[in-house]
């Protein structure tokens, strides 16, 4: 299904499949008279929740993102991602705000493998990603969000885009996003191709800042009115004059998820992404209660056991020997939310119950 916001009448656009007739059901409620629409949060990090949100918020995030990519009435756009929750909403409401000719994806792992026409933009998951990079680049601007996205996705894009020589990239830029449903999509964007950047840039109208725990604060009042704590680790770049406002940062890890292992903190996130420099599984760090360590280190890779696997990371250089983990255990399917993050509580609680 199409949507022309260019040239707008929903009378016109029939919906076969649910989720076209989900698209259609928000777009009429967003052209309601209404000032607000009802959110849900994906429930990576913590209980779903449904709260309202400002329709002008909303537009106010939809244009800082079309203005830095560039769109215009007229370009194409494609949904992919579920309108349940912000993602898919927001891809809505850039389209509505830009103008734009909305081409609507059932959302799955495998979105576009009907795809044969260049798209201006389209948002998508790490997973999605992964499946679609043999037709990445008919995307001229991709953004990435859900999850962190892995070393090894980032080489495996830009490998796929600089050898492919049939379908000329000059033009095309893909984003990392962060961002959060309080947030309205994301607040900054870390650049992976055509350059590689090392740290978030946060979008204009947007402040940072550390907590007493070294977490990130957020400061939007065009998205937001409250100043919003997460438990978010990360470094702030400090500007080399040190007198205009932080607007860089790197993520190191979630508080929640750090690993106390013989009075040594491990930021897990930062050991998965070294570990996925090497190999294309999904991997999990844990710590698991233990009497002598306090908490005891141990890797989980998703997928069948394999030798090959096993011996390359055998050979990772960890940063120290104690970020070496103590056990690997080899598990066939990771558990997820909707969203397609991996489940840590669920995956906690299932190593606890086998062992």
């Amino acid at each position: 299904m199409n949507i022309d916001f260019s040239n707008l009448n929903l009378s016109e656009s029939s919906a076969e499949k649910d989720f076209e007739k989900k698209v259609l059901k928000f777009t009429a409620e967003w052209l309601s008279d209404s000032k607000m629409v009802k959110v849900q949060t994906s429930g990576s990090t913590g209980t779903p929740k449904i709260f309202e949100i400002e329709k002008e918020r909303m537009l106010n995030s939809a244009k800082v993102t079309c203005d830095i990519l560039g769109l215009k009435k007229g370009d194409s756009s494609l949904l992919c991602l579920p309108v349940d929750y912000i993602s898919g909403k927001m891809m809505v409401v850039r389209a509505i705000e830009r103008n734009l000719k909305l081409v609507v994806k059932t959302p799955t792992s495998k979105p576009i493998l009907d795809l044969f026409e260049e798209i201006n933009f389209c948002a998508m998951s790490p997973l999605q990603v992964e499946n679609s990079l043999d037709k990445i680049h008919l995307i001229k601007n991709l953004i990435i969000g859900g999850a962190a996205v892995s070393e090894s996705l980032k080489n495996k894009i830009t490998t796929t885009l600089t050898s492919d020589l049939q379908h000329p990239t000059s033009d095309h830029r893909i984003y990392e996003t962060y961002g959060m449903s309080e947030t309205l999509s994301h607040i900054a964007l870390k650049q992976i191709y055509p350059v590689a950047e090392e740290y978030f840039n946060i979008l204009e109208g947007v402040e940072i800042s550390l907590d007493e725990r070294g977490c990130l604060q957020i400061f939007a009042p065009n998205l937001n009115p409250e100043i919003l704590k997460t438990n978010d680790l990360v470094e702030i770049k400090i500007p080399e004059n040190n007198q205009n406002p932080e607007k860089e940062f790197k993520f190191l890890g979630r508080i929640d998820n750090v690993i106390n292992s013989a009075g040594l903190k491990i930021y897990p996130e930062q050991l998965e992404s070294l570990l996925k420099k090497t190999i294309s599984n999904e991997v999990v760090f844990l710590g698991i209660n233990d009497k002598l360590l306090g908490q005891k280190l141990i890797l989980l890779i998703e997928g069948r056991k394999n030798e090959e696997v096993e011996k390359n990371l055998e050979n990772i250089i960890y940063p120290s020997k104690n970020h070496r983990p103590k056990e690997m255990i080899f598990l066939e399917n990771f558990p997820r939310i909707p969203n397609g993050k991996v489940n840590r509580k669920e995956l906690l609680n299932l190593v606890k119950q086998n062992k």
